[in-house]
């Protein structure tokens, strides 16, 4: 499948650095998504948000083919090119009347690619409306440099280390998604979301993909193919599961998850010493 995207999408994504609504999979499939998430929420005692960060899909096969699904990877390929790879993903979910949020903040900062060329997939699994705390995003920040964020490690606050940047937020746009729809950011856009105020959850994957050119800039890291062939060899493969909580998958993410805590502490004490 090729040709998602219109011209004219593409062409509002790359002056604008986002796009929304794009229609990936019904609303009924995504209802079967959501309640295959909390099930495993039910499962394990815990909060999606808790394990489900950095590489979201080694935990199940079904998250992984969700990754690669045509219409997805399409329109990225419709950005990026045909050669398209996903670096992580993260499981992100607001409850009923919730006081968490996503602070202001630009991918780039935190994601040790070049070139930047990232492409964000943020997919909805139940409604993402303004009252429940749907992403928003300033346009042609993108165009822009990194910004310098401020790490507040703010309970409240879902990105794990709080990081924030100061806006003008007159000049933010919503992104309401209807179940089954995503948008797409790129990575130097500033976004973030609200608290959710409606009585339903706000549940959502992000996924994370760069072109297959890009490089690490954080040392050897590994990343998932989605589309297209590899024809660079900068990243090694992820560990995909080979059926749902695969303990060696599983512990591939953890591993990926503590050097990510561990690169927040050693951030964290430079900058208090």
């Amino acid at each position: 499948m090729s040709g998602v995207l219109s011209p004219a999408q593409i062409a509002h994504f790359k002056a604008e650095g986002f796009l929304s609504p794009v229609r990936a999979i019904s609303a009924e499939e995504a209802l079967e998504y959501r309640n295959r998430i909390e099930a495993f929420e039910a499962q394990s005692g815990e909060e999606v948000n808790k394990r489900l960060k950095i590489k979201a899909h080694l935990a199940f096969p079904w998250l992984v083919a969700l990754a690669r699904h045509p219409r997805i990877v399409s329109a990225v390929q419709d950005i990026l090119g045909p050669d398209v790879m996903l670096f992580g993903s993260s499981a992100f979910a607001k409850n009923a009347h919730d006081p968490r949020f996503v602070s202001w903040h630009q991918d780039s900062a935190y994601y040790g690619l070049d070139p930047h060329e990232e492409v964000t997939v943020w997919l909805a699994l139940s409604r993402a409306s303004v009252e429940s705390g749907c992403m928003k995003v300033i346009p042609r920040s993108h165009l822009g440099p990194d910004l310098v964020h401020e790490e507040t490690y703010d309970t409240n606050n879902l990105l794990a280390r709080g990081q924030k940047v100061e806006v003008d937020e007159s000049l933010a746009v919503d992104m309401p998604l209807e179940p089954g729809e995503f948008s797409m950011h790129h990575e130097r856009t500033v976004h973030g979301s609200p608290a959710n105020l409606s009585d339903d959850r706000r549940i959502g994957i992000a996924f994370f993909y760069m072109p297959a050119h890009a490089r690490s800039t954080l040392g050897r890291r590994s990343a998932l193919l989605a589309g297209g062939e590899d024809r660079h060899g900068h990243w090694d493969r992820d560990l995909e599961p080979r059926y749902d909580l695969d303990p060696d998958s599983l512990g591939f993410l953890e591993a990926v998850w503590a050097t990510y805590r561990d690169q927040s502490k050693t951030t964290q004490a430079a900058r208090a010493g």
